[in-house]
């Protein structure tokens, strides 16, 4: 099997802003692997998260690593190259788009979509949401207004844990409320921005303004806190960053009601379905997550997607240059390509 990759640049149609920082683009690679006169495609994109951190330049590195682990494998044996990929620590982000590029290769040469080969239904039963990043009211009522352009929009996720303090995240969660329609869910996203009192606080005052629940209210790395909160909380809590890989979801029972599920950060989609049943086995809610993934990446993920609870797949819909076409936004639902493989081809 050959694996060889391609760097590109995206840019995002407006500038997101989390408690961490603010991102107008990305550079992610796209990675080929090669048997049998067949190709799969997959994507792996640059991220950072507390205590870790996945440049571009690094994941070309980790890349050419991974080439050369997979070389003297073919395609099938998928979960001997994951393993084989993960026992050398080769980068998450790597690891998925390698991964994908193979359950892509898998789906043609048996010419079924990823979905019939997971098992799984290719429309999920949820909507995605969309992102409203921290910003000012009048920003946040702006940007309600530019996804609606879209169509029909039935989830939106706030971005709170502005460094200026709660009463600024109250103030933009009120001028966008007065615009939201009752029936579009709302979850809020704190990226670990909050304190465990101001958690709880946020926790009562959200849960009066009809929201589902909390991600990530603080320091990922701080999982008592993240127990306090969810002991205290009006809302439901949903790890994000606290969560990586199956391995991290028995030492969050109890600290949480659910995790979110990022392909990118957990090594791609044979690790995703490993969270899925893990966490399931434990009574905990899921989401599909992502970071700056094109159509290629979100596709993937959304193949999961009647598996989870929750779906916040958005990352595609904000590109100025989305360099694929995959999923497609029906009527606030994303809904796969009845294709062989991922069902992605190039723009």
């Amino acid at each position: 099997m050959k694996l060889t990759c391609r760097g590109f640049e995206v840019q995002k149609r407006v500038a997101l802003a989390i408690s961490r920082g603010t991102q107008a683009g990305s550079r992610n690679w796209e990675i080929s692997i090669a048997s049998d006169g067949l190709e799969g495609f997959g994507e792996s994109a640059e991220f950072s998260i507390p205590h870790t951190t996945q440049t571009f330049d690094h994941l070309g590195i980790e890349l050419s690593r991974g080439a050369s682990i997979v070389a003297s494998y073919e395609p099938w044996q998928r979960e001997s190259i994951h393993g084989a990929l993960v026992a050398q620590g080769i980068a998450s982000s790597a690891i998925a788009g390698i991964d994908m590029a193979i359950w892509d290769w898998c789906g043609k040469a048996m010419g079924l979509p990823v979905c019939k080969l997971l098992g799984v239904s290719q429309s999920p039963s949820v909507p995605t949401s969309v992102t409203i990043g921290i910003q000012s009211p009048e920003s946040a009522q702006r940007r309600w207004m530019q996804w609606l352009e879209l169509g029909v929009v039935r989830a939106v996720k706030v971005k709170m844990g502005s460094p200026e303090g709660i009463r600024t995240d109250q103030a933009m969660f009120e001028a966008l409320a007065a615009l939201l329609p009752s029936t579009v869910h709302r979850s809020v996203d704190a990226n670990g921005g909050w304190s465990v009192p101001d958690a709880i606080a946020m926790s009562r005052w959200l849960a009066e303004r009809g929201v589902d629940h909390i991600e990530q209210p603080t320091e990922p790395s701080d999982l008592e806190a993240l127990a306090q909160v969810h002991r205290g909380s009006s809302l439901p809590i949903m790890a994000d960053e606290s969560c990586r890989t199956s391995r991290d979801i028995p030492g969050l029972v109890g600290r949480c009601s659910g995790i979110n599920i990022k392909i990118l950060k957990c090594g791609g989609l044979t690790e995703g379905l490993r969270m899925i049943h893990t966490a399931r086995a434990h009574g905990l809610k899921l989401m599909l997550g992502c970071y700056s993934q094109t159509s290629m990446g979100n596709t993937a993920a959304n193949s999961l997607g009647s598996l989870v609870d929750y779906i916040d797949l958005d990352s595609h819909l904000n590109l100025k240059d989305d360099p694929f076409v995959g999923c497609r936004f029906d009527e606030g639902y994303l809904i796969n390509r009845d294709l062989p493989g991922l069902g992605v081809t190039h723009a």
